[in-house]
């Protein structure tokens, strides 16, 4: 009987414990859950908040991800301290952690922090159009880890950011305008003033040919088999592709109604017979 009075007492001494322990775990648990859906609702609040200051959507981006991850530390150390933990040591043993983990993960920093590059000295901004890391496409976001780019064949590439910064950019989209240069032959028979004449009234007639800075037509070669003309023409950005396709087009067609002949090459074979 006293021993069960004892194991009795001892309950009751331990009870209380128990008791304000497992109130503050689960309290540790609402306060990470909670603070977690907090964090999200309130990242997201900002990016769509600077997006509607007009800044541009890889910045708001990058922007809302670190504070998500901030408010996500935040968060965590006040749910362990709720339980109990002492963070104080346990920052500590954070701080030692991520030395490790830093020193493993040297390409993810690497491209955190060149992530970070990117959206400060913005050599391209979300919807411009670039050739990087031997890739080209539009540019789609860009991440704390990676770039996204959509491809014209509407595939989606991911590029780390480390890769991005390390390569040559070339961004197509950085001005309005931008010159065509093409090269055209014609046939060392056919008239030269002929062949100028038709290339300037195709481009007097196209609207999307811009009148300054105005285009030139000039010969630049004289070929093994062809005259070489190099035609300049500036126009929109946007226009560039379609453009190019349609000139090449319409060269072709009205020399051939012309009668201006396009070479290709080819090769004259002699024989002479032995006597």
């Amino acid at each position: 009987m006293d021993e069960l009075t004892n194991l009795l007492d001892e309950g009751s001494q331990w009870l209380p414990w128990l008791t304000e322990k497992g109130v503050s775990i689960i309290v540790g648990i609402l306060i990470f859950f909670i603070g977690k859906m907090i964090a999200h609702r309130i990242s997201g609040w900002i990016e769509q908040r600077l997006l509607k200051s007009k800044v541009d959507k890889a910045v708001a981006g990058f922007a809302s991800s670190i504070l998500y991850a901030l408010m996500f530390a935040g968060i965590v150390l006040m749910a362990l301290g709720q339980i109990g933990v002492e963070t104080t040591s346990f920052i500590a043993i954070l701080g030692a952690a991520g030395l490790a983990v830093g020193l493993a993960l040297q390409g993810s920093l690497s491209n955190f922090a060149s992530g970070v590059l990117i959206i400060l000295l913005r050599p391209f901004k979300t919807g411009d159009f670039v050739e990087v890391g031997g890739q080209m496409g539009t540019v789609d976001r860009i991440e704390l880890f990676h770039t996204y780019l959509k491809t014209l064949d509407n595939r989606s590439v991911i590029l780390p950011n480390s890769s991005v910064m390390d390569d040559t950019i070339i961004n197509f989209s950085a001005h309005s305008t931008r010159r065509l240069d093409l090269t055209i032959g014609i046939s060392y028979d056919a008239d030269i003033r002929q062949a100028r004449d038709l290339m300037k009234g195709i481009l007097d007639s196209d609207e999307r040919v811009l009148k300054d800075p105005a285009y030139a037509i000039f010969v630049s070669e004289l070929a093994d088999s062809s005259v070489n003309f190099s035609v300049r023409a500036w126009v929109n950005s946007s226009d560039l592709l379609q453009f190019k396709s349609d000139l090449l087009e319409k060269v072709k067609y009205t020399f051939d109604e012309n009668g201006v002949g396009i070479p290709y090459p080819q090769m004259d074979v002699h024989l002479s017979k032995a006597d």
